[in-house]
């Protein structure tokens, strides 16, 4: 893997980041993530110095403006939580029509994403390095999403930690709001009880419409790359659900 050395010195990345110091509006909350970087490689640490002007957002309190910011106006994507970024460079490949811009906490997923999206040239994408909640609230316009996917949030198993969880009613309500009009929610996890609590939460939210037969789940889409996170949960005979939901068009 060859990691950076904690005694080596270092180009500082810290200032190439700039989030909020605290969550602004009204979704004050307990935060759904903990920062457990563990270590950087040479290469994650190389790519974020280097890569991050092409591709990085900075976190602020600015609206964006998705024609500015790629160049062309095109369907946005938005990830939450992408993880080591593989699976959602391989999207971004398969649809170079379509906008991407995910978010992510954790520095050496995003420098993987980082290397994927230079070796693939994918111009198309853009990264933010912030809270994600923040994100939506400060930075993403109303109506200004296609499609927002999460794919296996952290599922804080214990109970006493469930007030954790990214998706609470409030988040879904922002995220509701950040849509467009027909706009996509995707969303995947491999814990039934998270499964099952996102799906009674997002079948009670007027503005989303359930597309699975029976108000239920969903088989994984052939659009979502299996990750290198899933294919482990399937060795170990974990199943997964998957959730699609639109805004504003009711099943009949």
């Amino acid at each position: 893997m060859n990691p950076v050395h904690p005694d080596e010195p270092v180009l500082e990345i810290d200032s190439l980041f700039n989030p909020p110091e605290s969550d602004p509006g009204s979704l004050h909350r307990i935060r759904s993530f903990v920062r457990r970087e563990g270590r950087m490689t040479r290469a994650q640490h190389r790519a974020l110095v280097d890569f991050w002007p092409r591709f990085g957002i900075a976190a602020d309190a600015a609206l964006l403006d998705p024609v500015t910011v790629f160049g062309r106006c095109a369907p946005l994507v938005l990830e939450i939580g992408f993880g080591d970024g593989e699976s959602l460079a391989v999207m971004a490949s398969a649809n170079r029509e379509i906008n991407y811009l995910g978010v992510e906490v954790h520095r050496p997923g995003i420098g993987h994403l980082l290397l994927r999206a230079v070796a693939l040239d994918l111009n198309h994408l853009r990264v933010i390095c912030a809270d994600a909640v923040v994100a939506l609230q400060c930075q993403i316009p109303d109506e200004g999403l296609d499609r927002i996917q999460i794919f296996f949030p952290d599922p804080w198993p214990k109970t006493r930690h469930h007030k954790r969880r990214l998706i609470q009613p409030a988040f879904v309500t922002l995220v509701a709001q950040k849509l467009k009009p027909g706009g996509q929610l995707h969303i995947a996890t491999d814990d039934e009880d998270y499964a099952h609590g996102i799906l009674s939460l997002l079948n009670a939210t007027p503005e989303l419409a359930n597309q699975a037969i029976g108000n239920g789940f969903i088989p994984r889409p052939a659009s979502r790359p299996v990750t290198r996170f899933e294919r482990r949960g399937q060795r170990l005979g974990h199943a997964v659900w998957d959730l699609l939901f639109i805004r504003g068009e009711r099943r009949v």
